[in-house]
């Protein structure tokens, strides 16, 4: 991965979130030359801001994914060889607070993108990262595959759904040469719920935990008994970066992806809070909301992965389980100024690719 990543041209969209920071912050460890594009961080504090990440960038360009103008010429500037799409609006609640300003972003925001990567002819591989909240959720006990229907129910998750089919078109009408010669990669990454240090994002579970046990309060879970496919940041975005390498190398593995964990690391919300106040320590406790948020706010109960297409294809597997990946985020979340927070990122990514 180092050996491929030195000296790569790397564009990467939604650079300022909590999964754009840590991704740029993990090309920068292995050698990549990558100019984000994105609005202001998204939260006050922002992991961005905390460890430093502009620094480490080649070019660094506040702005919107839905000003095609300005991410076009952005992206001709930087040439890039590899594109990454993050930008999102990625909060289901939101999503329904604001449903037109979601799909502009999800579903636009995709569209001048790969229009970008259309026009200006430097990329060779191009991943969407969207959801594992893009398929039809049918509670079923076993993972999803990537050629299950797509068909997310609320405006977040159906956003993101479009964004695939988009995607899927894009890479059938346009990026294909004589002869059905492929001119650049497309693929879409499909991952689970994410958790990792410095995420301060409103109505996730571990930035909840995080900003009551800090404050010496009790952690309020809503919907305590759904199950979800929790993993740490890295192992996802580990995950983007070996698909985006594979497929620049061999063209032909191009298509949909799920990073998932493994079974035991898919748990209750319940179960993920009690983890957390284990790794906490302190005393620090946790109990289910008193009445849901809102109405009509459907959110699923069971949703799991199933990653053999990854692991076969692309040789990729969970690294750390559901404990290790709570254990790092307390860690982070204790740790003290931002130069502290900076080490312990940078030495969170060195441990991670020790152990790959």
């Amino acid at each position: 991965m180092i050996d491929f990543y030195n000296g790569k041209r790397v564009f990467v969209t939604g650079h300022t979130g909590f999964k754009g920071a840590w991704l740029c912050r993990l090309l920068e460890r292995v050698g990549a030359k990558v100019t984000g594009y994105a609005l202001e961080p998204p939260t006050k504090p922002s992991l961005f801001e905390q460890i430093g990440v502009e620094s480490g960038l080649r070019r660094h360009v506040i702005d919107d994914v839905g000003d095609f103008d300005k991410l076009r010429e952005a992206m001709g500037e930087a040439a890039p060889q590899i594109v990454l799409h993050l930008a999102a609006q990625p909060i289901v609640r939101a999503s329904y607070r604001a449903p037109r300003k979601t799909y502009e972003t999800n579903v636009m925001g995709t569209v001048n993108v790969l229009e970008s990567v259309r026009d200006i002819g430097t990329v060779r591989s191009f991943v969407n990262v969207t959801t594992d909240k893009v398929y039809e959720n049918k509670e079923w006990l076993w993972g999803y595959r990537e050629d299950e229907n797509l068909c997310g129910g609320d405006p977040y998750s159906n956003s993101k759904s479009c964004s695939e089919l988009v995607t899927h078109s894009y890479r059938k009408s346009f990026f294909r040469g004589a002869d059905d010669e492929c001119l650049t990669a497309i693929s879409t990454a499909r991952s689970g719920n994410v958790i990792g240090g410095g995420d301060y994002a409103e109505d996730r579970i571990i930035p909840d935990c995080v900003r009551a046990a800090s404050a010496s309060k009790e952690i309020v879970i809503r919907n305590p008994h759904s199950t979800r496919p929790y993993q740490h940041v890295l192992e996802c975005l580990y995950g983007y970066l070996l698909l985006a390498k594979t497929q620049y190398e061999d063209p032909d593995i191009e298509g949909a992806y799920n990073f998932g964990p493994n079974d035991e690391s898919c748990v209750t919300n319940w179960e993920l809070a009690a983890l957390f106040c284990k790794a906490y320590g302190g005393g620090v406790s946790w109990r289910a909301a008193d009445a849901e948020y809102g109405v009509n706010m459907h959110e699923a109960n069971f949703l799991k992965l199933d990653s053999s297409k990854s692991k076969t294809i692309l040789n990729w597997k969970p690294c750390w389980d559901i404990n290790t990946a709570v254990e790092k985020v307390v860690e982070f979340a204790k740790a003290g100024g931002d130069k502290d927070r900076s080490d312990c990122a940078d030495r969170q990514i060195d441990e991670y690719l020790e152990a790959k």
